[in-house]
């Protein structure tokens, strides 16, 4: 049994999806399909940067589903007998990525759906200014208490020891205080525009709703396992629906990774830049093997 992975934001980087491009056409006509829609060269984007234009959240997002989906496309053109995974899934920006890979959605969509979904995530962090914090090595009753105590909210579990809340600038510098006081071993402000998956994003989730409406979405042909709910789901309005809330909601990457292992995958394969998803892995289940297609030499060797 196998399941494929689908790289989430933060994860891009310049010179992704490059050697892909060059050397299968598979890739390349994924990276020329994203060009066409978004009307501009994301590809160009990709491969040159400068890396803060490519950070920004309304580029980052369809350049990542873009490099995602070259990989993905590339490795079923190179690889002898490939059968569709058992499930598949994406963390955060990814679940855009393994609704392509599932059928659910046209890559054009998906694609045109991340821009949109990109630029209002940084509209509402424009209108309402927060932050974003890591904390490493914290029982999640004490992160909790943090939380309560600092008036902020869980945006990310992503495996055991690693949590991520959200919250106004402010309080996320007294939670960050908080934790280190409880004892973790790292509370670290990252490096976003904004307070994702919390409340400060409901405003995007209204925009993504109307833009939703224009897209049409299938049942998906491989079980996707949502970051919302961290079980799969089975029709396309439980999909629209989930990805709708997951903008303003926790993502429940470590209960996701849970539920796939309950059914007795052991196998994974991580598509898209970086190795985030392999390194939580790591923490979630060690005996669990995954392979990363990022580059030209995973699709080779």
């Amino acid at each position: 049994m196998v399941s494929y992975l689908f790289a989430g934001q933060g994860s891009q980087y310049v010179g992704m999806g490059k050697d892909l491009y060059d050397t299968f056409p598979a890739a390349k006509a994924v990276f020329d399909n994203a060009d066409k829609v978004l009307g501009f060269s994301i590809s160009k984007l990709c491969f040159e940067g400068p890396l803060e234009e490519l950070t920004k959240t309304n580029n980052a997002q369809p350049a990542i589903v873009t490099m995602s989906i070259a990989a993905l496309e590339t490795f079923r053109s190179n690889s002898v007998a490939v059968s569709n995974p058992d499930f598949v899934a994406g963390l955060s920006l990814g679940e855009y990525s393994a609704l392509v890979a599932a059928e659910a959605m046209r890559f054009e969509d998906a694609v045109y759906l991340v821009r949109r979904r990109g630029e209002f995530m940084e509209e509402e962090a424009r209108n309402n200014p927060g932050k974003m914090l890591s904390i490493i090595g914290l029982d999640l009753i004490k992160v909790k208490e943090v939380c309560v105590e600092a008036n902020t909210q869980i945006a990310n579990l992503n495996c055991p020891g690693q949590v991520v809340v959200s919250g106004a600038a402010q309080e996320i510098e007294r939670a960050q205080v908080l934790a280190k006081e409880k004892g973790a071993k790292l509370a670290v402000i990252l490096e976003v525009s904004g307070a994702f998956h919390s409340s400060f994003m409901q405003g995007a989730t209204i925009k993504l709703a109307r833009e939703l409406e224009k897209i049409k979405i299938n049942s998906p042909q491989i079980p996707i396992v949502c970051n919302v709910t961290g079980k799969p789901a089975n029709s396309a309005q439980e999909i629209k629906d989930n990805l709708i809330k997951q903008v303003a909601s926790s993502v429940l990457w470590e209960g996701s990774m849970d539920f796939i292992l309950s059914k007795g995958v052991q196998n994974f394969i991580e598509f898209g830049p970086g190795k985030v998803l392999k390194g939580l892995m790591r923490r979630i289940n060690s005996t669990a093997q995954v392979v990363n297609i990022e580059k030209k030499e995973d699709v080779l060797n």
